[in-house]
């Protein structure tokens, strides 16, 4: 049980003991609260938010909506959720994703060791007791032997940095922290700036409801139709009927997606067979398109030859000429930055109260109080919506002040880029756990399966740590530096590197440009972390304290 103890240090006070503390309430949170009770453990979740959710929590504009199908994109732990719930569109709305996170915290009575409305500000390692504190926003201080961050990738919504922005006198709001009332937009002059994911999805949206929607555009990015349609109940019968089996041939796929994954390269067949395949794959809609041959994020030549498809069809959905080459990208090979799936995203600006301004001719000069000036044109603007995207990977854990060995902070650890191994653990942070962190395939994946990976092999850890009465683990410098070489050499192989894009971090000012995610896949992840374990955690220091003689008994293995 959780118990309150005076601690002699320089916040003073009392601190809430407790075995675990995990930092964010999302899918990646609730199973590791779900797990780390399962072993007998004391937990508590901290949350800023007034719910579950995470990122579902947070991003409430309209259109938001998953680009994994939703038979796949839930949790696969518990047979009896996956029979019992029902989702009603191939591809989940951000309300029903809503609905699931919190039926599912009812169901597994998670609620009651959350913390909601409570912003974690900073986390320090206890050397003389290996221990972690954390400190809240509202003063609340916790004690535990395992941190674990399940912060989520996509959670530290990225403001621009435009002069002026402040000056506006209008609406402005951030598509990652969406109003949770209504938003009336009828009758106003509207500017969204972004056309990433998030851009894509909520522009169709404001500009079925706007007076007029000037589209603020920097780099265009390739989209796939998601043709999104109710769920159909065969379909829903076939995953349930042998829901386990499909789940673990999803596993054995580079995305842990069961997708129609082709196997030869995109130059070994005719040129009409490939045309055909292409047609197949955009009439069936989805991210699944660049699945279509094995050699697509590799080899610069058929990856020309899906780009140049996608392209000509952009061409021909949008009518004015100038506008569909504005629209078309060039810079970059398709699927090398996040591909998206829309819903009438190009048909948008075919409307007559749709502008679309692009900013690689003229930059925005300023943002004043009653619009923006782009050259020397200006756009009266009565909203602005930001779809800027996030400070990826990295900009959840940089909120947060964590303090590890002598005083080294994790933000200044990973000035030059973040280093972990597994994405798992960083060297000189001691018992401090990361769910989908840099250096493991998290983005690049479907993340529910990737969360749940990750989760396990830490509850299966700390389960382990407990067994041999262990004071703490930690990713050694060695173990660390050899998977992040690994990690490089995965991305280098690929066209990924090629796009600058929030995979590498060039998306925020002054971060550095260091590719994150790992591409090697799932089932080629998931072997290292189980050879890891089995080879009593290769990699990893751990370290057992005698408490009858205070002495440090300490296996490193490297």
């Amino acid at each position: 049980m959780q118990h309150t103890e005076a601690l002699d240090d320089q916040a003073g006070g009392e601190a809430v003991a407790c075995d675990v503390v995990i930092v964010g309430a999302g899918f990646a949170g609730m199973y590791m609260l779900h797990l780390a009770r399962g072993l007998g453990l004391s937990a508590v979740v901290l949350d800023a938010a007034y719910g579950v959710g995470g990122t579902w929590f947070w991003n409430r504009y309209p259109g938001a909506r998953c680009d994994v199908e939703s038979m796949q994109y839930s949790y696969s732990f518990s047979e009896e959720l996956q029979q019992e719930w029902h989702w009603t569109e191939r591809y989940a709305s951000q309300p029903e994703i809503l609905a699931y996170a919190n039926y599912v915290a009812k169901k597994f009575d998670l609620l009651r060791d959350i913390e909601f409305n409570t912003r974690v500000v900073r986390a320090s390692f206890q050397d003389e007791d290996c221990r972690w504190l954390v400190s809240t926003d509202r003063g609340t201080r916790y004690r535990a032997k395992w941190c674990i961050m399940a912060t989520g990738c996509l959670s530290a919504a990225q403001t621009p940095d435009i002069r002026g922005l402040d000056t506006f006198k209008g609406r402005v709001y951030h598509t990652g922290n969406w109003p949770h009332e209504a938003v009336n937009l009828s009758g106003q002059n509207v500017g969204a700036i972004g056309t990433g994911s998030s851009g894509i999805q909520v522009i169709p949206e404001l500009a079925a409801q706007a007076k007029h929607l000037y589209v603020f555009q920097r780099t265009p990015n390739f989209s796939i139709p998601a043709r999104n349609r109710p769920m159909d109940a065969e379909y829903e019968n076939w995953w349930k009927s042998n829901y386990a089996e499909r789940r673990a041939q999803a596993r054995t796929m580079p995305a842990g997606i069961l997708c129609d994954l082709g196997d030869k390269s995109a130059l070994a067949v005719a040129p009409e067979q490939r045309l055909q395949e292409y047609e197949r794959r955009w009439a069936a809609g989805g991210t699944a398109f660049t699945a279509a041959y094995s050699d697509l994020l590799r080899n610069g030549q058929s990856n020309e030859t899906a780009a140049q498809f996608v392209r000509e069809k952009i061409r021909r959905v949008v009518e004015d000429p100038q506008v569909a080459e504005l629209l078309t990208p060039v810079d970059h090979p398709i699927g090398a930055k996040r591909i998206c799936a829309d819903t009438k995203y190009f048909e948008t600006f075919n409307r007559e109260n749709v502008t679309l301004v692009d900013l690689r001719a003229n930059s925005i000069r300023e943002i004043s109080s009653n619009g923006i000036t782009v050259g020397s044109e200006f756009y009266e603007l009565d909203t602005l919506v930001l779809a800027t995207g996030f400070d990826a990977m990295t900009g959840a854990l940089n909120k947060i002040d964590i303090v590890g060995r002598q005083g080294l902070t994790l933000k200044e650890k990973w000035r030059d880029g973040p280093n972990t191994f597994l994405g798992l653990m960083s060297a000189g942070f001691p018992n401090l756990f990361i769910v989908t962190g840099p250096g493991s395939p998290s983005v690049l994946t479907n993340v529910i399966v990737a969360i749940e990976d990750n989760v396990e092999w830490i509850a299966e850890c700390i389960a382990h740590l407990v067994d041999v009465d262990a004071d703490y683990i930690e990713a050694t410098a060695s173990g660390e530096e050899t998977w992040m070489e690994q990690v490089r050499q995965a991305a280098e192989g690929t066209l990924y590197t090629q796009a600058k894009s929030w995979y590498l971090g060039v998306n925020i000012p002054g971060k550095p440009a260091v590719f994150m995610p790992y591409v090697g896949g799932v089932p080629a992840y998931q072997r290292v972390c189980q050879e890891v374990a089995a080879d009593g955690y290769k990699g990893f220091t751990i370290s057992t304290r005698s408490n009858s003689l205070h002495r440090i008994r300490v296996r490193a293995i490297i």
